[in-house]
């Protein structure tokens, strides 16, 4: 009954004491994101009835008050204690520290063989704007009108313009499309580069990551030129022996269309947390260029055929190195990035 959760949610928001800023970031992550305990309450109240509306309209809006109030606070208490830290003097007669050489990220060194691979089957690296306008990031990519990429709550805008909206883009296919605008088949290329969605930032999701996708497009290219392609790229990424499985998907931009999945690297397929016990994880999302999109870029899908995919570095870093929380990547810990100083070349 949603009056018996308002009140228990209540309870607990009434009870909490944050002990660290992380805390506070947990609490905002419970109650107040898109898809928190709030918004939650809030969907399910539209389908009391009016006679409870009328009582429970009231309570309802006080818990959403009592939820924003208790994060600021704790905010705003975790934000004095830093100030306090910034403010405190050092003995500045002591000797300096020597500067300790730096490493190469985890995620630039699994971009670079990543790129190495696909460099040995004749793929260039192509990159493109990451302001992007509507046709490259969406329309001549096939999403229709409605798709729910197009949400708000998916992309970040920079600008509404009637019918061309200016965003950050959500992936480096928009590069596909400038690449196969701009030139004659046949093309080959992968584009690395980051890319931008409106996400709660959590363990295992952030409002930017990164993504390596690519781009074959010739006469008489097949599924199984892909297929092939990315068992070899599999096999050199972590080893001989690494087995491959496609299952069906669908993506507007491929038809038809696949996500890739490996053996776990960690448990070595008998199952464990990050396979969710089954053995397996998905790396990325493939499949044969629709013919619709091959047209908008002003290429004869009669003569042409092509295949594409696409994967996040951070999830094939993830399994390379058994790193378990993708806010790592981009805090900048020293503790974390010194882990990677005998892979500096």
């Amino acid at each position: 009954m949603l009056q018996e959760k308002i009140k228990q949610f209540t309870a607990e928001i009434k009870s909490f004491v944050p002990a660290s800023a992380a805390d506070v970031e947990n609490f905002k992550l419970k109650f107040l994101v898109t898809k928190g305990v709030v918004k939650a309450l809030f969907e399910e109240f539209k389908t009391v009835s009016v006679e409870e509306k009328r009582t429970l309209g009231k309570v309802l809006n006080e818990f959403k008050q009592l939820a924003e109030s208790t994060y600021n606070s704790a905010q705003a208490q975790f934000a004095q204690v830093g100030k306090k830290l910034e403010r405190e003097e050092g003995d500045l007669t002591l000797p300096g520290e020597g500067f300790q050489l730096g490493s190469r990220h985890p995620l630039s060194l699994v971009r670079k063989e990543i790129v190495e691979i696909f460099k040995k089957l004749g793929f260039i690296v192509a990159e493109g704007p990451e302001i992007e306008d509507d046709w490259h990031n969406f329309s001549a990519l096939n999403f229709p009108p409605e798709h729910p990429a197009r949400d708000m709550q998916d992309t970040f805008f920079v600008e509404k313009k009637t019918g061309n909206d200016i965003a950050l883009r959500t992936h480096t296919s928009s590069v596909q499309v400038r690449m196969m605008e701009m030139g004659k088949p046949p093309f080959r290329a992968i584009m690395p580069g980051r890319v931008y969605r409106n996400e709660a930032i959590s363990a295992r999701a952030h409002c930017f990551f990164h993504q390596i996708e690519g781009l074959y497009v010739d006469e008489n290219v097949s599924f199984a030129d892909l297929k092939q392609t990315l068992f070899h790229f599999v096999q050199e990424l972590y080893g001989e022996g690494t087995k491959v499985r496609f299952r069906p998907s669908y993506f507007p931009f491929t038809e038809p269309s696949a996500e890739m999945d490996i053996s776990c690297t960690i448990c070595k397929g008998d199952g464990c947390q990050l396979c969710k016990q089954s053995g397996w994880v998905e790396i990325l999302g493939c499949g044969m260029v629709d013919p619709n999109v091959l047209e908008n870029c002003g290429i004869d899908s009669k003569k042409y055929t092509g295949f594409a995919f696409g994967m996040g570095i951070e999830r094939v870093t993830n399994l390379k190195y058994e790193i378990r929380d993708l806010r790592l990547f981009s805090e900048n810990d020293v503790r974390f990035l010194s882990q990677f100083e005998t892979e500096l070349v």
